[in-house]
């Protein structure tokens, strides 16, 4: 059975070839031809049926637990999830590297941790990035509190001349 994306596909609505495109939808993607003419898509069946499981398991809530290892705290990771991410074109052999590489970690809230599979070039990247924001931070409380302190010594200079 050959695969939809290797034919030519012509829009029924204007007769013009149709182009492949790759459409990311929360960070899934999912292949499609898209008329350039009336913009009208169609998508590629198999990554809809990927797309519907990957919303499943975005939606569904996995109660894992958490244990103490050392010094430090363990989450597990469902079987379920981990296989999906292995099913994934291209996924299986990364996230074998996955496995021994660097996994992120981000304290995003109050009650809210997210990870993120990534190599350590790409966490030290970040991190850099990360290093770089709180920067930019710091300056701008630094500059607000500079402009607080220069607008107190204007007022209590304007104090003392009237007095």
């Amino acid at each position: 059975m050959t695969d939809l994306f290797d034919e030519i596909i012509v829009c029924s609505g204007c007769g013009r070839k149709m182009n492949k495109v790759i459409v990311i939808k929360n960070g899934f993607q999912i292949r499609a031809f898209q008329c350039d003419k009336c913009k009208k898509r169609i998508y590629h069946p198999g990554d809809i049926e990927e797309y519907k499981r990957f919303t499943q398991l975005k939606q569904r809530p996995f109660a894992v637990k958490l244990r103490m290892v050392g010094n430090s705290y363990t989450v597990s990771i469902p079987r379920e999830i981990v296989d999906f991410m292995q099913e994934q074109e291209g996924m299986h052999q990364k996230f074998i590297r996955m496995q021994n590489e660097m996994v992120k970690v981000f304290f995003e809230e109050f009650g809210k941790i997210s990870l993120r599979f990534t190599s350590p070039q790409e966490v030290s990247k970040d991190m850099t990035e990360r290093n770089n924001e709180a920067e930019e931070e710091n300056d701008a409380n630094n500059l607000e509190n500079n402009e607080e302190e220069d607008h107190n010594i204007q007022i209590k200079k304007k104090l003392k001349l009237r007095d």
